[in-house]
C-alpha cells in the first residue's frame, strides 16, 4: 500500500466527511508555485491554498520571520501582554488600505472572524440591526458568515436556523444579469435597485452596513462594472449605511492592486483582510475609519489568539516580499499573460462562455451552450480531475460549480505558468472530445 492510500484510510477513520477534500493527495513539500506530494509527484499550483499563497509557498522572508519569532515568544495573548508586531502590522494596514482618513485595525484568526467583527462594529457604531449582502457572495462558515453567504449547498444546507436581520439582493453579474439587461445601456439598474430594496425588504434607516466582495470569489470571480460601487457607496452615504469591502480573497495583490477597491476608486468604511495577508498563517484584519473602529467599549472586541505574534511577523514579511520582489507589477503582467491565454482558449473551445476577472484573479465560466448559457458543472469537475492527473492543481467555484478559477502565486515562474496553461488546454481538448 502506498503512502497516499495509507493516509486516506487514516483520514477516513479519524476525520469527519464534512471536512471536504478537493483532491486525493497529501502534500510533503511546497515551494513557490510547486507542491510535491508524499509519493514524490510534483504539481503546479493554480490554487494557492484558495488564494492564500500570493507571495508563493514558503517565501523566504516569511519563513525566516516565523522561525525567528518562534524562538523569541509564541504567545502571550495581546489582551494580557501586548507586543510590537501587532502594533506594527496595524500601522501598516492603516497606511496602505484605501481611504484618505485616520484608520484603526484589529486582528482575528480567519476571514469569517473578520466578517463577524466587521458586522459587530458596524452595528455598534450605527445602533442599527440589519446587514445587506449579495447573491453569489461568500463570507465564511460561522453562523453569521454562512448566513451572509449566498450558496446553499454545501455551505448552509442543514445548518439552520440562521442569524437574523440579514438581507440579500442581486449582484452586478453582467453575464447573467438578474434584470435581463446589458451594460452600459442598463444604467446600473442593479445598483439603483438598492433604493427599491429599502422599500420592499428593509428600511434604509435600519441598515447598519452593506458587505460586498469587490470581486466575488467563491461566487465565480464576478467583477461588476467599474462605476457600480461608486453608485452603491453614494446610496449608502445618503442613508447613513457603512460600506464594508470584503477583500479576504481579492486583497494582497491578487488583482494586481494591493486591494481591489483601488481599481473601483472607492474608499470603504471598512476593509476586511485575511488569506494571503500572512501567507498561510492564521490571521485576519478589520481596518476601518478610526471613529467607527474605536466606537465599541473597552473589552468589546478581541479573542485569545487574534493577531498572534507568529502571524503578525509573517504578514509584515509578506509586505516586505511584495515590495522587494515587485510582486504587484509582476501580478499585473501575470494577469495580462493569463488573460491572453484564457481568451485564446475561449476562441478554441465553445464550452467557455466567458473569461472574466481582474489582473491575475481570472476565471473561465463553462457552459453547455453559449446561447442558453446553461452551466457546465459536471464538465468543470471533470476538468479539475483531468488537470490533476497531469500535474496541475485547479479549483472550481461559482454558485453553479461551473467556473474554473486561477489563483496561482504571483511569483510563479514563466515555465511553470506555460506548462500549467498547456495542461489546462489539454484538459479542455479532452472535454471537447
Amino acid at each position: 500500500m502506498g503512502k497516499t492510500e495509507e493516509l486516506k484510510q487514516l483520514r477516513k477513520k479519524h476525520v469527519p466527511q464534512g471536512v471536504f477534500n478537493i483532491l486525493p493527495m497529501f502534500v510533503k513539500q511546497a515551494k513557490g508555485a510547486l507542491i510535491t506530494d508524499v509519493e514524490g509527484k510534483e504539481y503546479i499550483d493554480f490554487a494557492g491554498g484558495i488564494g492564500v499563497e500570493n507571495v508563493g509557498h514558503c517565501a523566504r522572508k516569511v519563513v525566516d520571520a516565523i522561525r525567528e519569532q518562534a524562538a523569541t515568544y509564541i504567545h502571550t495573548c495581546f489582551h494580557v501582554v501586548m507586543y510590537e508586531p501587532y502594533i506594527e502590522l496595524a500601522k501598516k494596514l492603516n497606511e496602505v488600505t484605501p481611504g484618505n482618513f485616520p484608520k484603526m485595525t484589529m486582528f482575528a484568526n480567519s476571514g469569517a472572524e473578520a466578517v463577524e467583527n466587521g458586522v459587530k462594529i458596524a452595528r455598534y457604531y450605527t445602533k442599527r440591526p440589519a446587514v445587506i449582502a449579495f447573491e453569489n457572495a461568500f463570507h465564511g462558515r460561522t453562523l453569521l458568515g454562512m448566513t451572509l453567504t449566498s450558496k446553499v449547498k454545501p455551505y448552509k444546507w442543514g445548518f439552520g436556523p440562521f442569524a437574523p436581520e440579514v438581507y440579500r439582493m442581486p449582484f452586478a453579474y453582467c453575464y447573467r444579469c438578474p434584470y435581463g439587461k446589458t451594460y452600459p445601456g442598463c444604467n446600473l439598474r442593479c445598483a439603483d435597485a438598492l433604493n427599491e430594496f429599502f422599500v420592499n425588504q428593509v428600511s434604509g434607516d435600519q441598515v447598519a452596513a452593506i458587505i460586498v466582495e469587490p470581486v466575488q470569489g467563491e461566487g465565480g470571480f464576478i467583477v461588476p462594472p467599474k462605476d457600480y460601487f461608486k453608485r452603491v457607496k453614494e446610496i449608502c452615504e445618503q442613508n447613513g449605511i457603512l460600506f464594508i469591502m470584503d477583500e479576504i480573497q481579492s486583497g494582497m495583490g491578487r488583482t494586481g492592486y494591493l486591494f481591489a477597491s483601488e481599481y473601483f476608486d472607492v474608499e470603504p468604511d471598512m476593509v476586511l483582510s485575511a488569506k494571503s495577508l500572512a501567507a498561510g498563517m492564521p490571521l485576519s484584519a478589520v481596518t476601518g475609519k478610526a471613529e467607527i473602529m474605536n466606537a465599541p467599549h473597552v473589552g468589546g472586541l478581541g479573542g485569545t489568539y487574534g493577531g498572534n505574534p507568529l502571524s503578525c511577523v509573517a504578514a509584515l514579511a509578506v509586505f516586505e516580499t511584495l515590495e522587494e520582489e515587485n510582486l504587484l507589477e509582476k501580478g499585473k503582467k501575470l494577469g495580462q499573460e493569463v488573460r491572453l491565454a484564457f481568451d485564446q482558449l475561449k476562441e478554441k473551445y465553445d464550452i467557455i462562455g466567458e473569461v472574466r476577472g481582474m489582473g491575475p484573479m481570472l476565471a473561465l465560466e463553462l457552459v453547455k451552450d453559449r446561447e442558453t448559457r446553461e452551466p457546465a458543472a459536471d464538465e468543470a469537475k471533470k476538468l479539475v480531475q483531468l488537470a490533476f492527473e497531469k500535474g496541475l492543481i485547479l479549483l472550481s467555484c461559482g454558485n453553479f460549480g461551473n467556473v474554473i478559477r486561477a489563483l496561482m502565486p504571483l511569483s510563479i515562474e514563466k515555465a511553470q505558468l506555460e506548462k500549467g496553461l498547456g495542461i489546462l488546454d489539454e484538459g479542455l481538448s479532452k472535454l471537447a472530445g
